[in-house]
């Protein structure tokens, strides 16, 4: 195939490392990888998407696409909406939660809460994201693996992965959708996963599924 880049976009708290595994089985098809990090707390996702931007600008290949986990695809439909006519491609996200994340609005609410989600809930976490318009193929990847952060928060809608609904994973627009038994940070080290992001971004859709 043509050389394609695939720009991955870690999640809250992380910096990309997490994604290695993952990056590794994309790779393996012939893919060339590039990996965004960005402060997950500092900046909001509109700030971080304006930043992704400019790298994105950079990448010479006619194809882009996007692998993103959970607070990363919030970005990337930031990105999408202020700055419009991107590179034809495809775009996934693992557990993102594409509706406002009951898991955040709880822990916002604790005393030291949005000390520990930072600026990521300003629209991001607990809602207020654009709009997906379609323009690109969107597939999104649920957990069903309850297992993570959200055990010790009560009251977070099962079927989830720990942190975020399967509910919550589902955006208006999306190509397709598909659920994995896996936890929030395991849709990274996934098999299950990683087969699924490669046939969405070879097809367009989870044909396994």
């Amino acid at each position: 195939m043509s050389v394609e880049t695939v720009v991955l976009v870690h999640g809250l708290w992380m910096n990309g490392m997490d994604m290695s595994l993952l990056a590794y089985r994309i790779g393996k098809q012939g893919y060339k990888i590039t990996h965004f990090s960005y402060n997950t707390r500092s900046q909001n996702p509109r700030e971080n998407a304006a930043r992704l931007h400019d790298r994105v600008i950079k990448i010479d290949t006619p194809i882009i696409h996007f692998v993103c986990h959970s607070l990363g695809g919030l970005i990337v439909r930031h990105l999408f909406y202020e700055y419009p006519g991107q590179k034809p491609g495809k775009v996934v996200t693992l557990g993102t939660p594409h509706k406002p994340n009951y898991a955040a609005y709880r822990i916002s609410r604790l005393p030291l809460g949005n000390l520990l989600l930072g600026k990521s809930i300003e629209d991001g976490l607990l809602g207020n994201v654009p709009a997906w318009d379609g323009s690109h193929d969107l597939g999104s990847i649920a957990g069903r693996l309850r297992f993570g952060l959200g055990m010790i928060i009560p009251g977070v809608p099962l079927p989830n992965d720990g942190s975020v609904s399967v509910e919550e994973t589902r955006a208006e627009k999306m190509k397709d959708h598909a659920i994995v038994n896996a936890s929030h940070f395991g849709l990274l080290l996934s098999a299950t996963s990683a087969s699924l992001c490669l046939e969405f971004l070879k097809d367009g859709s989870f044909r396994s599924i």
